[in-house]
């Protein structure tokens, strides 16, 4: 997560400096829902897109973790979606979300219980 995190700040920086020619280089006031719904669509495009074409964001590619189904299948637009939705809820109630894999049977955090997916260790393979 922490990996994801850099990089996702980093991409969040990027598209707020997109934004500068159209506000004349100010700042863009913290009210502004234009601006929320606009980095939250950012932010679902970073994950979401990795996740279905491969089940891997840059973040997950350095710790080997894949996002798959239970039957190692690759996540689709719907589980994906719902898997990103749920883990705003994760840490909109601080974390719980996440701390809810130490208590499920199956280690599943709350975003995986509901959305049908997981995450996996790829095994290194021989060079």
């Amino acid at each position: 997560m922490a990996y994801d995190g850099i990089l996702l700040f980093a991409v969040l920086f990027f598209a707020t400096a997109l934004l500068l020619p159209f506000t004349h280089g100010q700042a863009i006031h913290s009210g502004n829902y234009f601006y929320l719904s606009y980095l939250l669509f950012i932010s679902y495009g970073y994950f979401a897109w990795p996740w279905t074409h491969g089940g891997q964001t840059l973040g997950m590619r350095a710790w080997r973790i894949q996002l798959l189904t239970p039957d190692g299948l690759p996540a689709d637009w719907k589980a994906v979606s719902l898997r990103f939705i749920f883990s705003l809820i994760s840490w909109g109630a601080a974390g719980a979300g996440f701390l809810w894999a130490l208590f499920d049977k199956r280690r599943l955090a709350f975003h995986d219980r509901f959305s049908n997916t997981g995450l996996f260790l790829i095994e290194r393979g021989d060079p």
